[in-house]
């Protein structure tokens, strides 16, 4: 059996740390070597793991066994990261957002293309069952004709680079806005065709945004309402949700993509919480990745799905600068969306 080998660049977002563990179940995949300039930060990996460490990942890219890397930096980082790994010949899956700024995004995708690498936006959400069986439900027809969304992704305020502008690019809207824009995107096919949003300081002291609320009109009368904030305290019992409302001709549809969960109440603990024992949508996620690369087929999270859904993110602060709401257009037939 075909193995793909991978190199890891940045554990600066702790999602890296999840991918590395569920990567040492994937049969036909292997973390052969790790880039970080903190090595502080993977020590323990270090410690247990038969890996190459460099403390730039450039160096690493120079390596031949590699086949494809995994991109988990701070997000003004991805863009350099992303082109120079397919520079070098590597194929990426890149933590979301994809990038901060759209011409980046289309230059990253433009230069996967140019080196013949694929480039895959890590939107794990897609693999979580009621996302899948929503979906379902959906191509059935079982609610007749989507006419309203609302979409919700709260979850508590990070620390660190992501509530720094120069590192993140922004903050709960650019967090939080993109997995629901990257499901309506993946669930209805429809083209956004306007955005309205605004956002708030409202319970954190940050330096970015800690709420927001993004409208979204859409092709055939469909509109959308994601409420995206760091709402949720250090003494709620998980640390967000992800949820849909979809409103339909014939019926309605919750969907509650974290409802898999034990209600746990402890003297042990400070508090109670909940216990996921869900499906884990990155293992599956990443084995998509890998099967995709090793039967050398498209990889089935593109590039240019992460430029649409962050696309949306962006014209949430194009509206909140504007204070009005901003028309999407597309540059040519098959070209990336844009505003007005």
């Amino acid at each position: 059996m075909k193995r793909l080998r991978i190199g890891m660049i940045s554990f600066a977002h702790s999602h890296a740390f999840s991918y590395y563990r569920e990567l040492a179940a994937i049969e036909n995949a292997e973390v052969v070597a790790i880039a970080e300039e903190n090595r502080e930060r993977v020590q323990s990996l270090l410690e247990h793991g038969h890996l190459s460490y460099y403390d730039d990942y450039r160096d690493m890219l120079k390596l031949p066994e590699i086949d494809a890397v995994i991109i988990c930096s701070e997000n003004v980082n991805h863009a350099s990261m992303v082109m120079d790994s397919a520079r070098a010949g590597k194929h990426v899956l890149c933590e979301k957002p994809l990038g901060v700024a759209m011409d980046e995004m289309k230059i990253m995708i433009e230069i996967c293309s140019k080196y013949g690498v694929q480039l895959m936006t890590a939107f794990p959400c897609r693999y979580l069952p009621a996302v899948v069986e929503t979906k379902k439900a959906l191509e059935r027809g079982d609610i007749g004709q989507v006419v309203a969304v609302k979409g919700y992704n709260r979850g508590t305020a990070p620390e660190g680079w992501f509530v720094e502008s120069s590192l993140s690019g922004g903050g709960a809207i650019l967090d939080h806005t993109v997995h629901i824009a990257d499901l309506l995107w993946w669930l209805f096919k429809r083209e956004p065709l306007a955005v309205y949003a605004e956002q708030g300081h409202l319970f954190h002291d940050l330096e970015v945004e800690d709420s927001g609320m993004v409208h979204i009109e859409f092709e055939q009368g469909m509109i959308a309402f994601i409420d995206t904030s760091w709402s949720r305290n250090r003494k709620f019992p998980f640390w967000g949700d992800l949820k849909l409302d979809i409103i339909g001709t014939e019926g309605v549809i919750h969907m509650d993509a974290f409802a898999q969960t034990n209600e746990v109440y402890s003297d042990l603990e400070d508090k109670a919480w909940w216990s996921y024992w869900g499906e884990r949508m990155n293992y599956y996620m990443l084995q998509d990745f890998v099967d995709a690369l090793v039967a050398e087929k498209g990889v089935p999270v593109t590039g240019e799905d992460g430029l649409l859904a962050t696309t949306i993110a962006l014209a949430a602060y194009e509206s909140i600068q504007r204070e009005s709401k901003v028309t999407m257009e597309k540059e040519n037939e098959h070209g990336a969306l844009y505003w007005q």
